[in-house]
């Protein structure tokens, strides 16, 4: 029993001693924001019910794409698709800013993307390359900058994505609306699907930032397209629902934004 007691006497010691020499975390007391965005990139990144949404979301666009494929039409087709957690998996760069409590940050965004690191969303590989075996063109439409052209290619290039070259790349030059690069694709193909993980990335109906409640009327409208010519891909950490929760106000602090969740989110009252 003493034997006992001066083994767990002794352990309980060292245990304090390992607990008062450790470095405090730097960030114990994250914002709602950024500790949910923390949550956000675990869930991507380890959890087997991201990776079924993904592929279910792609075995859906193998069923749309060879229905299309029955009925081809004069143009050419064409699967036009965003990027960023659409294609390329960028959820290490989140979390390395949501642990430390920050938002996004350009600089850091592009050093990022500078490394052309960025995995490769769950099934998005296999459906591409599967839709330029069939003839069809993919064409990349992303807001990522012109400067960062060399890497992106570079990074989709790395899983041998078809259509990985400057033609079918189209970045944003003047304006984050995808509606102009979408009708200079329809100049000449066929679009059957649209691939994306943000709204605007499907109709131009959600551009000009629509506020919260405008993004589900037309979400309603255009429900019938969802899962048809519509592939969505899920994202819980980024994205135009944040900033219209926010009314696109990019000035907001962490403490103003979970003022702002706190006020709209749905608790039970008990």
């Amino acid at each position: 029993m003493k034997k006992s007691v001066l083994v767990l006497a002794v352990t309980g010691g060292l245990f304090l001693a390992a607990c008062s020499s450790t470095k405090p975390v730097a960030n114990t007391n994250p914002s709602i924001t950024n500790g949910g965005k923390l949550w956000a990139s675990i869930w991507q990144q380890r959890s087997a019910e991201y990776k079924a949404l993904c592929y279910q979301a792609y075995n859906i666009a193998k069923l749309r794409l060879d229905e299309a494929l029955k009925n081809p039409g004069q143009k050419p087709l064409a699967v036009v698709t965003d990027i960023d957690e659409t294609v390329l998996d960028n959820s290490p760069y989140d979390a390395m800013r949501a642990s430390a409590n920050l938002d996004f940050d350009a600089k850091t965004w592009k050093a990022w993307t500078a490394k052309a690191e960025a995995d490769t969303v769950p099934g998005a590989p296999a459906f591409f390359k599967y839709a330029a075996s069939k003839g069809v063109t993919v064409f990349y439409i992303t807001n990522r900058d012109e400067d960062e052209r060399a890497a992106t290619l570079k990074n989709l290039q790395k899983y041998n994505l078809p259509n990985a070259d400057n033609e079918h790349l189209q970045l944003r030059q003047t304006t984050s609306s995808k509606e102009s690069r979408r009708l200079q694709v329809l100049k000449t193909h066929n679009i059957v699907l649209l691939c994306g993980d943000n709204l605007p990335d499907f109709d131009m109906l959600y551009e000009n930032k629509p506020a919260e409640g405008k993004r589900n009327d037309v979400t309603v409208q255009l429900r019938e397209q969802f899962g048809k010519k519509f592939i969505v891909l899920p994202n819980p950490a980024y994205g135009d629902f944040e900033s219209a929760l926010f009314n696109f106000n990019y000035k907001l602090t962490q403490a103003q934004k979970d003022s702002i969740i706190n006020s709209k989110v749905k608790t039970d009252k008990q």
